[in-house]
């Protein structure tokens, strides 16, 4: 299958992937035909890029970083929790199922993680429409315990690090809606009450049986800077927890890389060269290296462009140099189909780099 911008979708073409919708429900199945309706609902609900079917990549196969019936059980006990918390009913309620059902959640995510060799940080935000704040939340869980496994945290440590980096965000439940989903810039005040989440979610959960108070200083602290520019207290390297550093780099990775109602999803090659941009400022550089190292900057089935002038998809990803991956050349320089589409590794074909991705513009 290949990894396309929506931009580029053209009538005719096939879906290489199912596509949810925000209830965990599937809205179009694989090999589903598209036409100009379908284009035009995937454009309204947000969707930057979607796999499709093509035959000259039929063996090219996405490998998923969890278990689907592992994600959609997340992405629905979120949904199904979160609402409960946005409910005026539940402002001052004690919540005492959170810390048993998150935690739950996060050991089968640790399982599935462990269970997958040389896992990378892969693109998720693709063939579902749910709510930004669920899916973001499982995200940056996945993204995280991925990176405490690479470190060597302990089990129970991942656990730990695995719930605070699910409820991060939690304290957002009680931001007004039009604020939160607002798609134009914020003013002055708005922008207030969203840095609110913060010191809300640690109230949240400090307090709630079964969460340690280490998941709750996640949620405090993930907006932190190890500069000190962060909010809510303005604290400085190891002032911050060190959980809050890790999510603090995944949990703005994932914002780039999703659409938003005010702006498009960038990719990862794009998105790590900001976060790169705060090394050492914001973010601290010997954990972004890791985060770097094992992220897959040109996601498989992404269309790229070569120096070549040949065009190409990303067939598979090099653990350790995920920025030279093996390519799939389906073009000549002029742009016309070979007959023969044929591998490059560009580990080894040094003289040939990535110069452009499907939906943008040359790098």
């Amino acid at each position: 299958m290949r990894l396309i911008a929506i931009d580029s979708l053209r009538p005719g073409m096939k879906l290489g992937k199912k596509i949810y919708n925000e209830d965990g429900i599937v809205l179009l199945s694989e090999n589903v035909e598209i036409n100009d309706a379908i284009i035009r609902s995937m454009r309204h609900h947000g969707l930057d890029y979607i796999y499709i079917a093509d035959h000259r990549t039929d063996d090219i196969q996405v490998s998923e970083m969890i278990e689907e019936t592992t994600r959609r059980r997340a992405l629905n006990e979120l949904r199904v929790n979160f609402k409960k918390l946005m409910e005026p009913s539940m402002k001052g309620v004690v919540y005492p199922y959170l810390g048993k059902t998150f935690s739950g959640l996060v050991e089968s995510i640790i399982d599935d993680l462990s269970s997958r060799e040389n896992v990378m940080i892969m693109m998720m935000n693709i063939d579902s429409m749910d709510h930004y704040l669920y899916r973001h939340s499982l995200n940056v869980c996945i993204y995280t315990l991925l990176l405490g496994q690479v470190y060597g945290y302990s089990k129970e440590d991942l656990t730990l690090l695995g719930l605070g980096a699910m409820l991060h965000d939690i304290g957002k439940t009680k931001v007004p809606p039009d604020i939160l989903n607002k798609p134009s810039q914020l003013t002055d005040e708005e922008f207030a009450q969203i840095k609110k989440h913060t010191e809300i979610g640690f109230k949240l959960l400090k307090d709630e049986p079964g969460i340690p108070l280490k998941a709750a200083h996640c949620a405090y602290q993930h907006h932190e800077r190890v500069n000190g520019s962060g909010y809510p207290r303005g604290l400085k390297g190891d002032e911050i927890h060190e959980f809050a550093r890790w999510i603090a780099i995944t949990d703005a990775f994932d914002a780039m890389t999703t659409h938003r109602v005010y702006r498009p999803a960038m990719l990862p090659h794009q998105a790590v060269e900001v976060l790169y941009a705060g090394c050492g400022e914001w973010y601290e550089k010997s954990k972004l290296e890791l985060f770097r190292d094992h992220v897959a900057i040109y996601p498989v089935g992404m269309t790229v462009g070569l120096s070549t002038g040949e065009q190409a998809v990303v067939a598979k990803i090099h653990k350790d140099i995920p920025h030279r991956p093996v390519v799939r050349v389906l073009t000549d320089p002029d742009g016309v189909d070979l007959k023969a589409p044929y591998d490059i590794d560009l580990s080894s074909r040094l003289s040939v780099v990535i110069t452009g991705v499907d939906g943008t513009k040359k790098l």
